[in-house]
């Protein structure tokens, strides 16, 4: 398929609103061709205008990854404040090289809310309302919970609530590593209708990425040209009957995205509605005895797709952060020592990874704190040119030894944002031991940005205190040199992390209220913890809100609750073979329940707090409808 640039659309993603703060505002978008932009930032009601111009290279970073696809990040540093809780409109313009201007908001269909002219959002410092989620794979059979988002722009509008802040995704935006039939077709089709870059491959059976699709495995086989090693045991091999892909581990690897082209088709794709108009999913390319698995899921897919024009208008009105966790790359990333030492001694497993990091450095990672990566930038921007990337390989090297994806924002409370997947602590005594979800020096450095603060929200990709049944399970797989069977990933799997952590909250000069936001193991529950033995013990809320668009096993969930509250209820001693012992930690019940606490529900959780933290409440805005409310013992 010849890529016709006629038959595109100007911009293919977003925009997507960023790093908001009352001195700069960021808007990332993928479009076509490299236009120029103009922009007004401005009141309507009040007839205030912060910025109105057209933009000079300052102001625009643009990435070109394909013949018709330029990734482009627009960052203004405003010369006058602008008001805390203005509701900032703008009006943002293409012009092409004839001159010719057009309004984001006619190229963009039903990017407007009704009676909008322009698209617009809140400026935020004082945090009240934080929408916040985790694990969105598109072809789980439900609704996806970032329509909410877009339901509860529109009540805000409407003046029916107060608008939300911001939204935190902390992790899984995409499945790199868990891609259905149809969405893969999908993909596939994009890089042709783009031209989005290939490139050669090195120690793999297809020597350029172009081969990729048409080769035996290309669709529901791919662990087949997956990397492999005699040095890593397949624990899923042994344990499950699964196909043999000891380095990338996951059970739903059989199509696994493998090349940076794929992986920015998958951002498109995700992100906005645009590209899938051009798009014509049939399984003529897929093998006979996956027709029936691609016809399930192409069910899923159409449904996905249909919601994406919400989508696209939610992320398009509220600043929007994200942090990665392991599926935006791969399951079990960095897990243990071993793995990495797989991985990263395999040129091909080694591109793997680093595609998928490249596409979350340009795709979601750039927004949250441009001034931090732009050393990365430019380190790298060499690497694209007009007609292809030029020395992959380094490139990759450059974007895994990049270790500043963590971040804050200066809000009030302080929002701190942990990366959990590339300073782990690695054990020294096991390949086979879970490494740490942080290192002591990254956690020295989280300590001193907590130091002095009344209050704090920290958004750790996983749970800091997770269902203790299931961490004990993961405690005896470890034991028996099986983590990645278990996914081992807890804050409690390594002795040094875990005891670092608790010592975190356990300093006095540390906030005397946190608000922990987490995601990854697609169920929700919420926990108060507060320290033994201790007069004036900080307050810690931690919220577990997942997933966006995917679930845990009902039935299963169902045991793993019923069983949690037997085994480790307030008077066993079981408790105290826990590394958590000296801390109290109070359930708080889904609405509705009087034993259960762990919710089973898609959505987007809701954090209401007030101006210090201290009364913190919990929402999960399900895909049904229900707004189901986390309650206090003594609520």
């Amino acid at each position: 398929m010849k890529p016709d640039i006629h038959n595109l659309p100007p911009v293919l993603a977003g925009p997507i609103v960023r790093q908001a703060n009352t001195t700069q505002v960021c808007f990332w978008l993928m479009t076509k061709q490299a236009y120029h932009f103009s922009l007004k930032l401005f009141d309507e009601h009040n007839h205030t205008t912060w910025f109105d111009g057209e933009l000079e290279s300052e102001h625009v970073s643009q990435i070109q990854v394909g013949n018709h696809a330029f990734i482009n990040l627009i960052d203004i540093h405003l010369k006058e404040s602008i008001a805390c809780g203005s509701r900032v409109s703008y009006d943002l313009s293409v012009i092409d090289e004839q001159g010719n201007k057009l309004a984001i908001s006619q190229v963009c269909e039903d990017l407007l809310y009704p009676e909008q002219s322009f698209p617009s959002f809140v400026m935020s410092r004082k945090i009240s309302r934080v929408l916040h989620g985790s694990c969105r794979k598109p072809h789980h059979n439900s609704t996806d919970g970032l329509v909410i988002v877009d339901k509860q722009i529109n009540q805000a509008l409407k003046g029916e609530t107060q608008a939300p802040n911001l939204l935190i995704m902390s992790g899984d935006q995409v499945y790199a590593d868990d891609v259905a039939g149809p969405m893969l077709v999908a993909i596939e089709q994009t890089i042709q209708q783009l031209g989005l870059f290939h490139e050669d491959i090195n120690g793999a059976e297809i020597t350029n990425s172009s081969e990729l699709f048409q080769h035996p495995h290309g669709y529901y086989k791919r662990p087949e040209l997956l990397p492999d090693t005699e040095d890593t045991e397949n624990t899923y091999t042994q344990f499950f009957g699964g196909k043999k892909k000891p380095i990338f581990t996951s059970v739903n690897a059989n199509n696994h995205l493998i090349s940076f082209a794929e992986v920015i088709a998958m951002y498109i794709l995700v992100w906005s509605p645009e590209m899938w108009s051009k798009v014509n999913i049939s399984d003529q390319s897929i093998p006979d005895e996956f027709k029936d698995l691609f016809k399930r899921e192409q069910t899923a897919i159409e449904q996905f797709a249909q919601g994406l024009t919400k989508v696209r208008r939610a992320l398009a009105h509220i600043p929007v952060y994200m942090i990665f966790d392991d599926h935006d790359v791969t399951d079990d990333w960095n897990l243990t020592r071993g793995w990495e030492e797989a991985v990263y001694q395999d040129q091909f497993a080694k591109r793997i990874i680093g595609n998928a990091l490249l596409g979350y450095w340009l795709c979601q990672g750039w927004g949250n704190t441009p001034a931090k990566l732009k050393p990365l930038f430019d380190n790298c921007i060499q690497h694209f040119t007009a007609e292809c990337i030029i020395e992959h390989d380094q490139l990759v090297d450059k974007i895994l030894d990049w270790e500043h994806w963590g971040f804050h924002l200066d809000t009030h409370p302080k929002v701190v944002v942990l990366d959990t997947r590339t300073q782990r602590w690695r054990s020294e005594s096991s390949l086979t031991k879970p490494s740490g979800l942080m290192d002591w020096e990254a956690l020295c450095e989280l300590q001193q940005e907590l130091i002095g603060q009344k209050s704090v929200i920290m958004v750790s990709a996983a749970p800091v205190f997770g269902v203790k049944l299931i961490e004990t399970i993961q405690r005896i797989f470890t034991f028996f040199g099986k983590a990645l069977t278990v996914d081992a990933e807890n804050w409690m799997a390594h002795k040094g992390t875990a005891s670092v952590m608790l010592n975190i909250f356990r300093n006095r000069k540390t906030p005397p209220n946190f608000v922990i936001l987490s995601g990854d193991v697609h169920y929700s529950f919420v926990y108060d913890i507060t320290l033994r033995f201790r007069q004036h013990s900080p307050q810690i809320t931690q919220i577990t809100s997942s997933g966006i668009k995917n679930e845990f096993p009902d039935a299963l969930l169902r045991w793993f609750d019923r069983l949690n509250r037997i085994l480790y209820s307030k008077v066993s001693p079981l408790n105290w073979f826990t590394k958590r012992r000296n801390m109290r930690v109070q359930h708080r019940r889904p609405q509705g329940q009087k034993v259960r606490t762990l919710l089973n529900s898609p959505g987007i959780g809701l954090l209401e707090i007030d101006e210090n933290c201290d009364s913190v409440q919990a929402t999960q805005l399900c895909v049904s409808g229900e707004h189901i409310r986390f309650k206090k013992h003594q609520d």
